[in-house]
């Protein structure tokens, strides 16, 4: 895992999932809050960046802890950068965002939010749970404090992966049992770890490095996936620059993908793309797209069709998907949500084709 993040072994911490790690970080930096210090959270993220917070103010309202949010531009779902920068001062000692939206595929520019949180003195907690299986993730280049992901959303077991800078993680003080050691990042590890799950991890990182090490044409991963290994002699020369290879590879086979998808489905009436739909900027984008049919019969529900399209064999989603601040923001919420679809490195142009036909059939376009 720090082949896969970029950073130091000991900067790593193994958990149950990303909620159960977020839970345990904020109550450790909980500790150091008082009064007037305030956590900025944003209406773009999955609740497991969201609700650990607001439990930490709920508990210490005799402290006086503020949440404060960052707003969102309704037409592209996409972060108001003016606004977050607007509420972030000298009370703000956290600044959580998330890497890109779960719902609706924003990739956020998390970078320039990390240096806005620094400029002011405050941490910077990076969900990249959804960002994990489309982009190579660099923490030593975004320079964020902490940031959560969890591997079987990259094609591993279902465990959470935790980074967190050295300094941070040898100074706050875990909630743990006393026998525990208090050497980092064991400290942060409760009870007797998922050793199957974690050889399991370290198996997922070596497949996503040897597509990386394999043929490099973006259209070829799908047809290469599972298949036995063909390494080439001029690949990259260790894991991580596999894993690198392997993303820029990921990246432009997913986007030529999701490009077919957008076109299709916006030939499609009265179907609504939620998110940037604007090929000018696909770069800030992941290939999750969230959609619902205008003035929907009830035949045509986000349920009832991921219903319709699951026994074609198409395995969409329904819901919320735990961006309930967005569904709600939305006003979709009382009426299913979204109806998403995903795309990654194994998906074929025959997939995404008779995708769309299903989908006009279900809506009767």
């Amino acid at each position: 895992m720090a082949d896969f993040l970029n950073c130091a072994a000991d900067e790593i911490v193994f958990g149950p999932n990303m909620t159960t790690l977020t839970y345990m970080m904020s109550r450790a930096i909980g500790r150091d809050l008082g009064p007037g210090d305030e956590i900025l959270v944003t209406r773009l993220d999955h609740d497991a960046n969201v609700s650990p917070w607001l439990a930490l103010a709920e508990q210490g309202k005799e402290n006086g802890v503020t949440i404060r949010w960052a707003e969102i531009h309704e037409d592209t779902c996409t972060l108001d950068l003016a606004d977050l920068a607007s509420k972030i001062n000298e009370r703000t000692k956290l600044v959580a965002v998330g890497y890109a939206s779960n719902a609706v595929g924003t990739i956020n520019p998390v970078k320039e939010i990390v240096c806005l949180a620094h400029a002011a003195g405050a941490l910077a907690y990076v969900d990249a749970v959804h960002y994990g299986p489309h982009g190579l993730i660099d923490v030593a280049a975004l320079d964020c404090d902490f940031l959560v992901c969890s591997t079987y959303k990259f094609f591993g077991p279902h465990m959470g992966v935790l980074f967190g800078k050295r300094e941070y993680l040898q100074r706050l003080r875990p909630y743990k049992v006393r026998p525990l050691t208090d050497a980092s990042p064991n400290r942060w590890e409760w009870g007797t770890l998922n050793h199957e799950c974690i050889a399991g991890i370290t198996a997922c990182v070596d497949y996503i490095a040897d597509l990386g090490r394999r043929a490099h044409e973006p259209a070829s991963l799908a047809s290469l996936d599972g298949q036995p290994g063909r390494l080439s002699p001029h690949g990259p020369p260790n894991r991580r620059a596999a894993i690198a290879a392997a993303f820029d590879a990921i990246h432009r086979y997913e986007h030529s993908l999701m490009e077919r998808l957008i076109a299709g489905l916006h030939n499609i009436p009265n179907l609504k793309i939620y998110g940037i739909t604007d090929p000018a900027h696909f770069a800030e984008r992941c290939p999750t797209l969230a959609v619902r049919v205008v003035n929907q019969t009830e035949e045509q529900t986000p349920l009832a069709l991921a219903t319709k399209l699951g026994e074609q064999g198409f395995f969409t989603w329904d819901g919320n998907y735990y961006a309930l601040n967005l569904t709600e923001h939305l006003d979709v919420e009382k009426s299913g949500g979204f109806l998403r679809i995903g795309l990654v490195h194994y998906n074929t142009v025959e997939e995404v084709d008779r995708l769309l036909t299903a989908l006009r059939q279900l809506v009767g376009a």
